[in-house]
């Protein structure tokens, strides 16, 4: 066995393994975060290993088990699947330093299983990412589903319960009712599961049937959160905040969208994508939700919440450029799973630095908190400029080629609904940021100043949050800027997505 495929088993064994020895250790706190932590480095190193290989063109694929024939559990690499590989496991590294601090800082119950079902939960992505074909990607999607359901419950509380239903029932109903009878309707028509490039159907294949198939894939594939199966993320937000993390970040709703992109390219090819009738129904639903769910987030007090309405805003960015059916589109939905996780991600950390830190939650109650926490809110700053999309932020590039692909096929409509979210985004973020640094702004919708308006800079108190949060929110803020400033390795990635090589 040649390092490389030894690399790609061991990307899904080693979060696995991890959880393993997380709850062997878990009665020793220091060892079971130094596990947590040992093994994302392990994982990192293994994901640039495989970088390495597919940009020096090799191929690499993995048969685990073969049910019937045609019908297994494989593996292999390519470009976008690298991209989620790269993404989850220095983002798991990441949260697992925030979380040392969130958890304790917190005094959060049950850690232990925390830190096991997040490990177990990023082996899943892992196992998604590399999947060689629907089979295999529909077993990791469904762990990933069961791992993260004790995590949104974590609290324990009635509440928690009662959103971990909504999850469960939402995920699992929307994926056996739609997303497995897609992936049936697939194997009789196409007689194979695999990825491929150009799609797995023919040229004289039915379009309306296939137009059918993608209907139910969309729907079926609830983690992108395509209204109106949406409901499940804005429930998940009673979790503990590095949890919200995980699930716009790192793993769940990246992983619908990921599915959505690779399905549009691997399984029915842009040409064939390109001139299917429910396509263009299925465009504007995506850009239906885009507006809609900016305007909710609006209207959001609680700022988890309005983070987890902007998520669902920003992955209808990604479903539009995967139906889009063009190079710009394809480049520009993949590089948004770059860089709407690092700048959610960095939103997500400052709000449960603020809750740490503060004990506030709301954002009627952020007026002048820049003046405490003067490295979360620059941070916060920082990440919400990517998510509208302008420099000196990553999130730049990725909107920029989406409104390329709208252009490119004359979805005029698409590009003002883009625009007008882009400016919607300004609306419900920049706020906070303005009124947290400067809190004598005239404002009816927040607060007086918590550390009063008179006293000066030096005699305000400096509260962040507890130092490994902090150093995890620096890293990913300033991961916002570097693929602004550096943006080529991602671009190459996503561009290789069309030919299944990097260049």
């Amino acid at each position: 066995m040649d390092t490389l495929t030894l690399s790609l088993q061991l990307s899904i064994l080693v979060p696995l393994i991890a959880s393993l020895l997380i709850v062997a250790v878990g009665h020793k706190p220091n060892l079971r975060e130094g596990v947590t932590i040992s093994s994302a480095v392990v994982l990192i190193y293994l994901a640039v290993t495989l970088y390495a290989g597919l940009s020096q063109g090799k191929t690499i694929s993995v048969l685990w088990w073969e049910l019937l024939p045609g019908l297994n559990i494989s593996f292999s690499l390519e470009p976008l699947g690298m991209l989620l590989v790269l993404i989850a496991s220095f983002l798991w590294l990441v949260t697992g330093i925030y979380a040392i601090g969130y958890m304790r800082a917190h005094a959060e119950k049950n850690q232990t299983r925390f830190y096991g079902c997040f490990a177990i939960a990023i082996s899943a992505v892992m196992g998604l990412a590399l999947a060689a074909n629907l089979f295999t990607l529909f077993i990791f999607y469904e762990v990933l589903t069961l791992s993260t359901y004790p995590l949104v419950t974590h609290a324990g509380t009635e509440k928690a319960k009662n959103s971990g239903r909504i999850y469960l029932g939402i995920l699992l109903g929307t994926s056996i009712v739609f997303f497995l009878l897609a992936i049936a309707g697939t194997w009789s028509v196409a007689q194979t599961l695999d990825f491929r490039v150009g799609g797995v159907f023919s040229t004289d294949v039915d379009k309306t049937l296939v137009g059918v198939l993608l209907l139910l894939f969309v729907f079926g594939i609830g983690k992108a959160a395509i209204m109106p199966f949406h409901r499940w993320l804005p429930a998940a937000m009673v979790a503990p905040t590095p949890v919200s993390a995980l699930l716009h970040a790192v793993a769940v709703v990246k992983a619908g969208v990921f599915t959505i992109l690779k399905i549009c390219v691997f399984i029915f090819g842009l040409d064939l994508l390109s001139v299917l009738p429910s396509s263009q129904f299925l465009l504007y639903l995506a850009g239906a939700s885009v507006l809609i769910a900016s305007l909710v987030a609006m209207r959001q007090d609680n700022l988890k919440l309005r983070l987890a309405y902007s998520t669902i805003s920003q992955l209808g960015y990604i479903t539009i450029g995967a139906l889009l059916a063009t190079p710009s589109g394809v480049i520009g939905s993949t590089m948004h799973i770059a860089t709407h996780a690092f700048g959610k991600i960095t939103l997500f950390f400052c709000a449960g630095a603020i809750l740490v830190s503060l004990n506030k939650s709301k954002v009627s109650e952020m007026r002048g908190i820049g003046r405490q926490m003067p490295l979360t809110m620059l941070a916060f700053f920082i990440a919400s400029l990517s998510i509208i999309g302008v420099p000196p932020a990553a999130g730049t590039w990725s909107k920029w080629f989406l409104l390329m692909g709208t252009i490119d096929t004359e979805q005029y409509l698409l590009m003002v609904i883009l625009m007008l979210s882009s400016l919607l985004n300004i609306a419900y973020l920049i706020p906070i940021s303005l009124y947290a640094f400067f809190p004598g702004c005239p404002s009816n919708k927040v607060s007086s100043s918590p550390v009063g308006p008179n006293k000066s800079w030096t005699e305000r108190v400096i509260k962040e949050a507890p130092l490994p949060s902090l150093i995890a929110i620096v890293i990913t803020a300033s991961g916002c800027l570097t693929l602004f400033v550096y943006p080529q390795p991602l671009y190459a990635l996503a561009k290789a997505v069309l030919t299944v090589g990097v260049q």
